[in-house]
């Protein structure tokens, strides 16, 4: 496993994270997301993320922000 797999992945099932981009903020805690086939809505409520940024996204969930 390469250093860079650890952190895309969830620690709970071992499934890979997509790594997204958000698009447009929404109310409660939410997100539209691009995932480079179609865009769709996530949770942000454990990130701190705004438009622009690149978010790993496991379950509809972002899980962690990406540094660029």
């Amino acid at each position: 496993m390469h250093a860079d797999d650890a952190v895309r992945v969830c620690v709970t099932c071992s499934d890979t994270a997509c790594e997204v981009t958000v698009v447009e903020l929404l109310d409660d805690d939410l997100a539209i997301v691009e995932t480079g086939s179609g865009r769709e809505e996530v949770s942000v409520a454990l990130v701190s993320a705004g438009v622009g940024d690149r978010v790993l996204v496991h379950a509809r969930e972002a899980i962690a922000r990406l540094e660029t």
